[in-house]
């Protein structure tokens, strides 16, 4: 059983052949897919997304970091209306972004803990986007981390000391392509040293598609790749990685009756 707890099935690049994507992910043996929000139009496209195919895909439902400037009162409470859905499991993918800062850091900051609290108020999991954001990222973390907080800080990217302390914290990190790039030696020493049981796979997809079939298009069915990539580091085989995430991923996004 693979999972893939990151996807952007939404996202335009998809349109013209989603129906055979999902059949290819099917064939390469993923039983499990979380598509993700990132504004309100995208939110409302991965739900109905989910319940069509309410035994194969989930949906998270947030507002990026990108578009915080955005995110009045109007829009959060949209956003609260929309993640009590059926089919969705998770609030996100909210978060920090200071690489290109599409949206002042304070409003930024101030949007990521709106969502914070939704998922707080309705006993959901966070999807964490963060980008040259780490410290600021864990200190809003750690604010909430004594409420019950829990989450995913997805295609993880950070150094060491970060994955040690999201994981002390309860955290959750998820690999996703570029865990297979040559360059990611810094990853691949996370990788091989964090905890198995806090670890998840994804893809990411359309974006950052694994070194075996980079330039293509991303897509569910090559969140195999990761799999591979992360048994090699931990001497187990990709079923082993495989069966050991999606358990994770459950834990995660679960119980079932909210569509994982």
């Amino acid at each position: 059983m693979l999972a893939d707890s990151h996807a952007h099935l939404d996202d335009g690049r998809f349109a013209p052949d989603l129906t055979a994507v999902l059949d290819r992910a099917r064939e390469a043996g993923v039983q499990r897919i979380v598509t993700v929000g990132t504004g309100l139009a995208s939110c409302e496209a991965a739900i109905a997304l989910a319940q069509r195919n309410p035994e194969f895909v989930c949906a998270s439902v947030g507002i990026h970091p990108h578009d915080a400037a955005g995110a009045d009162e109007a829009a959060l409470a949209r956003l609260a209306e929309l993640a009590r859905s059926p089919g969705v499991v998770a609030i996100g993918e909210t978060g920090l972004d200071y690489h290109y800062d599409r949206s002042p850091r304070d409003v930024q900051r101030a949007v990521f803990e709106s969502q914070i609290r939704i998922a707080l108020q309705l006993n959901l999991p966070v999807v964490i986007h963060c980008r040259e954001a780490y410290a600021d990222c864990l200190a809003v973390l750690k604010e909430h981390a004594g409420d019950g907080l829990r989450g995913v800080l997805h295609c993880f990217a950070g150094d060491r000391a970060t994955a040690e302390a999201l994981i002390g914290m309860g955290f959750f990190i998820s690999f996703a392509g570029p865990l297979t790039f040559p360059s990611a030696g810094n990853l691949r020493e996370i990788g091989r040293l964090a905890p198995m049981e806090q670890l998840l796979i994804e893809t990411d997809c359309p974006y950052l598609a694994p070194q075996p079939v980079r330039g293509r298009r991303n897509e569910p069915a090559f969140v195999r790749y990761v799999a591979e990539a992360l048994a090699a580091l931990r001497g187990m085989t990709a079923d082993e990685v495989a069966a050991r995430t999606a358990a994770n991923a459950i834990r995660l996004f679960g119980p079932a009756e909210r569509g994982f």
